[in-house]
């Protein structure tokens, strides 16, 4: 079966080109994360939810006019489908881009559900390119099911969410963080995330220049590619010590949202984190902080209410102060 959706889009194509292929716009409207090698035979892999990752090869490139690619599911817990075919149009029309998409090769189960999908991201393409904010993705904020990798994709767009609103005069806000301003906090991310994919056996290059929503994103990107191939078994030797790989990836999503909670109370965000993944990761904190650790990693434990929500009873755990409403 064949999906055949056109959207208009008030932007011109050049601009309309980069929405759909480029990671940093992806993220924007589609992807948690997203690698692009934007070249006939060159692969993508974008991760569209938590847990649901969609990998393929380019195979027709025709910049500011038309891309063509396969399209599948990576992973055994992904919906069932064949390897199918996506074709997007670009037309220039008065007042901006008719965005055609056809999606080829699909079975009648599969078709339903990406039709679904397609509508969903079509129509927070259609809000970013009038607004410029498709907001957050209520798809990805509470992944059932759930384990340590798959809530750290989920976290990891939680952060990104936050980062991409800092602006410069921001970097020099003190921090919940210990003694870290917002600069030095990115910085600690940055390193914590290139420590974890070099354990993994990944080279992270970084770009210090770079927007701090694109560093984070590009260090994370390829780190939790590289755990989910390698899956949660055994250890990782960090270098400091042998920890379980489940461990490791607890730490991951520590470093995420308790950071996201940090960088939003900087810079006076508001943090939209649903209460099913604060849950899990409040279950992931205390299964990773020990008594021996505070003091060091972290501080001790600060007094919340015990009706508080579970963001403030994770960031209360990890020694954050808690302000009463």
């Amino acid at each position: 079966m064949t999906i055949d959706k056109s959207v208009f889009i008030p932007v011109d194509p050049d601009t309309a080109f980069a929405l759909i292929t480029r990671p940093e716009r992806l993220r924007r409207w589609q992807t948690v994360a997203a690698r692009v090698d934007l070249r006939v035979g060159g692969e993508y892999r974008w991760t569209i939810t938590p847990g649901h990752s969609a990998a393929g090869t380019f195979t027709e490139i025709e910049p500011g006019k038309r891309v063509v690619f396969t399209w599948d599911w990576e992973g055994s817990t992904a919906p069932a489908a064949d390897a199918s075919t996506v074709t997007i149009t670009l037309d220039s029309v008065d007042g901006g881009t008719n965005v055609r998409l056809v999606h080829e090769g699909l079975s009648p189960e599969a078709a339903a559900g990406h039709t679904e999908g397609w509508n969903h991201y079509f129509e927070r393409l259609v809000t970013l390119a009038t607004t410029d904010d498709a907001g957050a993705d209520d798809w990805a904020a509470a992944p059932d099911p759930l384990n340590e990798l798959i809530s750290a994709e989920a976290t990891l767009a939680i952060v990104q969410r936050v980062l991409r609103t800092l602006t410069h005069g921001d970097a020099d806000k003190p921090t919940p963080c210990e003694d870290f301003t917002v600069r030095e906090l990115v910085e600690h991310l940055v390193g914590s995330i290139t420590g974890i994919a070099k354990a993994l056996g990944v080279a992270v290059v970084d770009q210090p220049d770079a927007a701090p929503e694109v560093r984070i994103a590009d260090a994370a990107q390829p780190t939790l590619e590289a755990f989910q191939a390698r899956g949660l078994e055994g250890t990782v030797d960090m270098g400091f010590a042998e920890l379980l790989a489940s461990m490791v990836a607890n730490i991951l999503n520590l470093e995420f949202l308790v950071h996201a909670w940090d960088f939003a109370t900087a810079t006076g965000q508001d943090l939209d984190v649903s209460p099913v993944l604060s849950d899990y990761v409040l279950g992931l904190a205390h299964n990773t902080i020990s008594p021996q650790m505070r003091g060091k990693s972290f501080a001790d434990e600060t007094l919340v209410e015990e009706s508080a929500v579970s963001m403030d009873r994770l960031v209360a755990f990890t020694g954050r102060q808690v302000m009463a409403d």
